[in-house]
């Protein structure tokens, strides 16, 4: 997939997680959750700028994903600490969540084209696909993203009307 697919694809995955933090914090906290699983939908496409690196290579693996989520909790520790353990717990358990479930976004909708993903190389190659269209099919990135918009939209309007 292209970037627009990308984003869309973590959108989609995001919706849950966004209508459970708009229901129980804010809808812009919701907002700010969507904004940066966008930004960061195509993170696993850093190795295209990295020599030595192959593309869905190393970095669209569920390693990867584990390895971005454990920074993100890290960090979400941290940020928690200040507001008590329990807060860093949460802080931390969320923040993986997040860093994960994106890079694992992007290796999902990977899977939809021919190249496919090895989403547990190098411990085994086995090649996932589903062969729905090419990357580069703008019909297909631009529907994704359509979706992902729509989905997160209803997601994040329900758990602001959910009466918490």
């Amino acid at each position: 997939m292209h970037e627009k697919g990308h984003i869309g694809a973590s959108l989609v995955i995001y919706a849950p997680f966004g209508f459970a933090l708009t229901a129980l914090s804010s809808i812009q906290l919701g907002v700010i959750g969507a904004v940066a699983v966008a930004s960061m939908a195509m993170v696993p496409d850093l190795d295209m700028r990295i020599p030595l690196v192959k593309h869905r290579g190393i970095t669209h693996t569920v390693w990867f994903a584990i390895v971005v989520g454990i920074a993100f909790g890290a960090v979400g520790a941290v940020v928690g600490l200040q507001e008590g353990i329990l807060e860093a717990i949460l802080f931390a358990v969320l923040a993986f969540g997040f860093g994960a479930l994106t890079i694992i976004s992007h290796i999902l909708a990977d899977a939809l084209t021919p190249m496919g993903i090895k989403p547990f190389a190098p411990v085994r190659d086995d090649k996932f696909t589903l062969d729905w269209f090419k990357a580069a099919n703008p019909i297909a990135n631009y529907t994704l993203l359509g979706l992902g918009g729509v989905v997160v939209a209803i997601a994040l309007i329900a758990g602001e009307a959910l009466p918490i």
